[in-house]
C-alpha cells in the first residue's frame, strides 16, 4: 500500500479543499502518496463526488475510534484534522494523538481556532481545549510527530449564513423578514472561507519537507474586513433593494444549538462570550493578520462577495 495522507473529515468545511487540491499540489511529489478521506457516508453526493479523483479514496469512519492499529494498517503517514469543538473535544483529539505518535504518523495539520481565544484562561471553553491540544503536542514526548497548527479568524460560512439565508427567503417570497447578523454593525472582522483554510491546510501537506513549519501555530484571516453595515450593502447588491430592517450583535443562533440538541445549555455563556473580540474589532486584518508563513505558501484569497455567491449556488 502507497504512504498515505489522512483527510479526516473529508467532506466537512475545510477538509473538501484539501481533497480537491492534494491531487494536483502532489503531482511532483517524489513520494506516490495515497489519500484517504474519512465521511460519515459514502452515500453523500460530496463524498462520491471526491471519489472520483486522482489518488482519492473515501472510507466511513468515526474519527473518535481511530485507533493505533488502524492507522498502521492504511499506512497512514501524514494527518489533516479539523476536530469538533463539543465539550469532549480534548477527550477525543487528545486520543487520536497519542494514536498517530505511537502509529509513527511523521506529520499532523490540525485546525484550531480564532487564536483570540486560544490561551489557558480564556472563558470560551473550546479555546481551551485548543490550548490544551497544543501543549501536549508541544512536550518532549511527542518529538517525532511533526505538526501545525491553523488557527482561523470567524468563518465566511457560519456568519453569512443569515444573509444567504435571506437572499433565498426574498427571493422567492418577495417579502422582507429581519436581516439578523451576528457582526456588529461598524466594526471590522477578516473572515476567512473554509476553502483558503483547506488550501492552506493542503500546501503543507504535500510539501516535501514540512520540518520548518514543525511547531507552528498560524493564524488565517481572511483577504479583507468587512461590517455588519458591509455585508447589509453586499446583501442589497445582491438582490437589487434597500434592505428595510437590520439587526446586529444577534445572539438567538446561540440557543438554537441547545434547542437543537447540539450543545449543552450550560456552555452558552462559554458561547456568548467568544463574540466579545468579534464586537471589539480585535479580528480584523489589523488584529489578527495572517501569518507571513502562510502569506507566502497559500495567501488566502477568496473574499466575503465570493464567499456569499457560493453559499447561494
Amino acid at each position: 500500500m502507497a504512504p498515505t495522507i489522512l483527510v479526516i473529515g473529508a467532506t466537512g468545511n475545510t477538509g473538501k479543499n484539501v481533497i480537491r487540491q492534494l491531487p494536483k499540489l502532489l503531482e511532483s511529489s517524489t513520494t506516490p502518496y495515497r489519500i484517504l478521506g474519512l465521511t460519515r457516508s459514502l452515500d453523500n453526493p460530496a463524498s462520491q463526488k471526491l471519489a472520483k479523483l486522482p489518488k482519492v479514496e473515501m472510507q466511513e469512519k468515526d474519527w473518535a475510534t481511530i485507533d493505533t492499529a488502524w492507522l498502521q494498517s492504511q499506512d497512514v503517514v501524514r494527518v489533516y484534522i479539523a476536530p469538533h469543538n463539543l465539550p469532549s473535544q480534548f477527550v477525543d483529539e487528545s486520543a487520536l494523538h497519542i494514536a498517530l505518535l505511537h502509529a509513527g504518523v511523521k506529520y499532523v495539520v490540525r485546525v484550531s481556532t480564532n487564536v483570540e481565544y486560544v490561551s489557558p484562561t480564556n472563558p470560551v471553553y473550546y479555546g481551551r481545549s485548543h490550548w490544551a491540544i497544543e501543549n501536549l503536542l508541544s512536550q518532549p514526548e511527542f518529538e517525532s510527530l511533526q505538526w501545525t497548527s491553523l488557527q482561523p479568524n470567524f468563518f465566511t460560512a457560519s456568519y453569512l449564513d443569515s444573509a444567504a439565508d435571506w437572499i433565498k427567503s426574498y427571493q422567492k417570497t418577495g417579502k422582507q423578514d429581519t436581516l439578523s447578523m451576528n457582526p456588529a454593525e461598524n466594526v471590522a472582522v477578516a473572515m476567512i472561507d473554509p476553502e483558503d483554510v483547506g488550501n492552506v491546510g493542503a500546501h503543507l501537506l504535500a510539501l516535501e519537507d514540512p520540518s520548518p513549519h514543525n511547531h507552528a501555530k498560524y493564524v488565517l484571516s481572511g483577504p479583507e474586513d468587512v461590517t455588519g453595515k458591509g455585508i447589509v450593502e453586499l446583501v442589497e447588491k445582491y438582490v437589487g433593494v434597500k434592505v428595510q430592517k437590520a439587526e446586529f450583535k444577534a445572539t438567538s443562533w446561540i440557543g438554537d444549538l441547545v434547542k437543537a440538541g447540539v450543545y449543552p445549555e450550560k456552555v452558552l455563556p462559554s458561547i456568548l462570550a467568544g463574540c466579545e473580540p468579534l464586537w471589539e474589532g480585535r479580528c480584523s486584518l489589523a488584529g489578527t493578520p495572517t501569518s507571513g508563513a502562510v502569506m507566502k505558501l497559500a495567501p488566502p484569497r477568496r473574499t466575503v462577495e465570493d464567499a456569499l455567491k457560493t453559499m447561494l449556488e
